[in-house]
């Protein structure tokens, strides 16, 4: 089946308290959610969490590999950034004017750790800082086109907003993500291939003088985790810089979860932007962006050219729970150690228990980040991803979930472990992942 194969059985968690509260959002929300890929059936909605747990409305626990969406990075309910938000509340507010100390320091602390940036703003998603630096881009450099690798997300934004888990009769076509996007938008950006250096490569003489950007997550993780070479990254930033183009590192996802640097600190590539968000503040509402002063200068409401606006930026509650993460972070580097540890746990058990079945299966990741692809290896790129069976890999999310791990149960979406999880979480992750998998290949639903 394809990549895009979205198939599972029946529930089986028995939730009417759930069910009766999706049922009233759905009179007053569209679909019942805020977020297209909210709506996962049960369990269908959560009153607690805390540490590496959260609680459904029926109150049942499960162990979290969700992390929602990767941004739980310390563990649910940190009392470290709980502390340092409720500290400012009662002081502070929102300003829509002027400059705190805490958008200062925060900005500094970004400075200091993540090697491109010289200059960084701050935004309340990661959707957003992608949307700022496309048209910084653009800006500085006066093309029209960028480009994106099939497979990477990179936000709502239309320039973006294309081939991302697209079915194999419309990977590298023209794959919109939406509806009411102009047509020119959409055809400002051109799609690669992830670890294809040579795609990229085509685009550029097929299109000379005319590319602002190449924008990619350093792992796309959007569709699970595809590990870059080094080749291909080092040869993004070589290509981009004789080309006169900006290279920009989407690491939303891979910032500050990965390493404190981001993924660029660990491969050594430093691109002129970087945006991020997630975990930079264990769940608060943040974004941002960084990279070199002559471009960053350009959002300077005074002297610059490109617009930056948001009464939300720099908020002090999303600023302060950053700077306490990131503090964190930097006072405790074993927890790059401790999160790099479980997840290749983690991995490594998971192959053991694929080998051991002979499933067509290959497990992959990077750092605290895992997943199980229904497919033979190796999987380097999208067009490896079009052979993962799409029900299997979702099945087996529904399946996890029934046993009380919360993995997101749709095509191709990657688990996270937090520094709140422990050997026994994940120890107890792969007794439940070997019951499933028996009982997956036992219907004839993983071979």
């Amino acid at each position: 089946m394809a990549a895009t194969d979205s198939l599972s059985p029946a529930p089986t968690i028995d939730s009417p308290r759930g069910k009766a509260l999706a049922d009233a959002a759905a009179a007053v929300l569209p679909g019942g959610v805020n977020s297209a890929t909210r709506y996962i059936g049960e369990p269908y909605a959560f009153t607690a969490a805390e540490g590496p747990w959260v609680t459904d409305l029926d109150g049942r626990r499960y162990l979290d590999y969700h992390a929602a969406f990767g941004a739980i990075l310390l563990g649910h309910n940190s009392p470290i950034v709980n502390d340092a938000v409720a500290s400012t509340i009662g002081g502070l507010d929102l300003m829509g004017i002027g400059v705190t100390e805490l958008e200062v320091q925060l900005a500094r602390r970004v400075i200091d750790v993540v090697p491109s940036a010289e200059m960084t703003i701050s935004t309340m998603s990661g959707s957003e800082a992608v949307a700022q630096a496309v048209r910084l881009a653009r800006a500085a450099t006066g093309r029209r086109y960028l480009v994106k690798v099939q497979g990477g997300f990179h936000g709502w934004n239309g320039s973006v907003a294309r081939n991302v888990i697209s079915a194999p009769d419309k990977a590298y076509g023209r794959d919109p993500l939406s509806a009411g996007i102009l047509d020119e938008v959409v055809d400002g950006t051109l799609i690669g291939e992830f670890n294809d250096l040579s795609s990229i490569e085509e685009l550029f003489a097929r299109y000379p003088e005319q590319i602002a950007a190449v924008i990619t997550e350093p792992i796309p993780h959007n569709v699970g985790a595809l590990v870059p070479t080094q080749e291909f990254v080092t040869g993004l930033r070589q290509l981009t810089t004789e080309h006169g183009a900006v290279l920009v590192f989407d690491e939303v996802i891979t910032g500050f979860r990965h390493a404190l640097g981001g993924y660029q600190e660990i491969c050594g590539v430093t691109p002129d932007l970087t945006t991020f968000g997630k975990g930079m503040a264990n769940g608060m509402p943040i974004g941002g962006l960084a990279g070199r002063r002559d471009l960053m200068e350009r959002f300077d409401g005074r002297n610059g050219d490109v617009l930056l606006a948001g009464t939300f930026n720099g908020n002090p509650l999303s600023s302060v729970a950053a700077i306490a993460t990131i503090d964190y972070l930097h006072a405790n580097p074993d927890f790059y150690t401790r999160t790099h540890a479980l997840g290749e746990r983690m991995r490594a058990g998971l192959q053991v228990i694929v080998d051991e079945l002979g499933l067509r299966a290959t497990v992959a990741g990077f750092g605290g980040v895992f997943c199980v692809y229904f497919a033979e290896g190796p999987i380097r790129g999208y067009r490896d991803l079009l052979r993962n069976d799409g029900n299997a890999y979702v099945t087996f999310h529904r399946r996890m979930i029934e046993a009380g791990h919360l993995m997101l149960p749709l095509a191709l979406k990657r688990n996270h472990i937090s520094g709140a999880h422990t050997e026994q979480d994940v120890d107890s992750t792969l007794d439940a992942a070997r019951t499933v998998l028996k009982g997956m290949q036992a219907d004839g639903i993983a071979r």
